[in-house]
């Protein structure tokens, strides 16, 4: 099924329930969905009701809210869209990347398949966006996504930024000033109640605990 087959809100539905279990093993609630969406839990309830009739989504016992794969197709077209556009808005037009997020979620209801992968042919196939997330490929796979969070990997351990989450542009701000982005090289220091210190290229920097929940992170090389 083609994502321009959809409306607005349908499309923003199905990309959410990806996204929330992209990096995550819980399961996608109502409640959870309503929150995401910015809408209140009987309209989120009424909208899975709805998909669930027309084959996109389902509900298996206690598996929370899931695509089907005529689901995940759509919303797989939409995180694609989404990214290149953020790498494209970035790379091409100067956008800072605590910016980007709020253009593409426009934008990608806008464009075609055909203008996306001519963006991608331009950009040279990029793998990730600019937080470091994977990027779909045409054909409906996806990159793996790798990476634990940095508040979770004990002092002396070598790391490289993997992925910084774009839900709070303040943190994608403050984390800029840091030097701290994907492809970073890191090694965290101690950990304490209100975060941690990490040695970014030799300066030492405290880390607080949204910042370090941000970040996910891989072994160094």
């Amino acid at each position: 099924m083609r994502a321009e087959e959809l409306n607005r809100s349908v499309q923003d539905c199905l990309k959410t329930v990806w996204l929330a279990q992209e990096w995550s093993s819980d399961a996608v609630t109502t409640t959870g969905l309503a929150q995401q969406l910015g809408l209140s839990p009987s309209t989120v309830s009424e909208a899975v009701t709805k998909l669930t009739a027309q084959g996109l989504l389902s509900r298996p016992g206690r598996s929370g809210i899931v695509l089907t794969d005529r689901g995940r197709d759509v919303a797989v077209q939409m995180v694609r869209r989404h990214r290149i556009l953020e790498a494209f808005l970035t790379s091409r037009l100067g956008y800072a990347w605590d910016e980007v997020h709020d253009e593409a979620e426009v934008l990608e209801h806008a464009v075609s398949e055909k203008f996306v992968a001519r963006l991608e042919v331009l950009l040279g196939h990029p793998e990730r966006d600019p937080h470091g997330d994977p990027i779909p490929r045409r054909d409906g796979t996806v990159p793996p996504a790798t990476g634990v969070l940095l508040a979770d990997v004990p002092a002396g351990s070598p790391v490289v930024v993997a992925r910084v989450s774009d839900a709070d542009p303040a943190v994608l701000r403050w984390l800029e000033g840091a030097g701290i982005r994907p492809g970073t090289e890191l090694v965290p220091g101690e950990h304490r109640s209100r975060g941690m210190s990490v040695d970014v290229g030799g300066t030492v920097v405290e880390v607080g605990v949204l910042a370090a929940e941000a970040v996910r992170v891989r072994p160094r090389d």
